[in-house]
């Protein structure tokens, strides 16, 4: 199964950590993860800037065009996950968006019923429902 997973960058990387946990988890599951940059603890709210702005578009809708499956932190306000998410939905990609209990999470997005939502008080309630989804 192809994931394309979603994460603050510039909007914050303060969920790295947990990002990394799940990256691993996905990939433990039998997934293939196509943005596993976003869990990179070298990367930082500069962003990429070994590309340019044109090629993360390209690469980032080629990734979503292909594949199966859409998991997103939304914890961390992000215009490029907002986006990712919007993309996705008119592909017709089922979504999972996980996010901490206590986060101000937008309504708009919280109003989207194509979205799966997954709220959390910790990581390990994330994994354990990401391992029942990817079964």
């Amino acid at each position: 199964m192809k994931i394309y997973f979603a994460g603050a960058i510039k909007g914050g990387r303060e969920k790295v950590y947990d990002y990394a946990k799940m990256v691993k988890n996905f990939e433990k599951c039998g997934g293939v993860v196509l943005t596993k940059h976003v869990a990179d603890f070298n990367l930082s709210v500069t962003g990429e800037n070994n590309i340019s702005p044109k090629e993360i578009y390209e690469r980032d809708i080629k990734w979503l065009e292909e594949c199966d499956i859409v998991f997103a932190d939304i914890t961390i306000a992000s215009l490029g996950v907002g986006y990712e998410l919007a993309y996705a939905e008119n592909l017709g990609k089922p979504i999972y968006a996980v996010y901490e209990k206590n986060a101000n999470v937008s309504g708009f997005i919280r109003g989207d019923s194509n979205i799966h939502f997954l709220p959390y008080d910790n990581i390990n309630q994330v994994i354990d429902k990401i391992n029942e989804i990817m079964k």
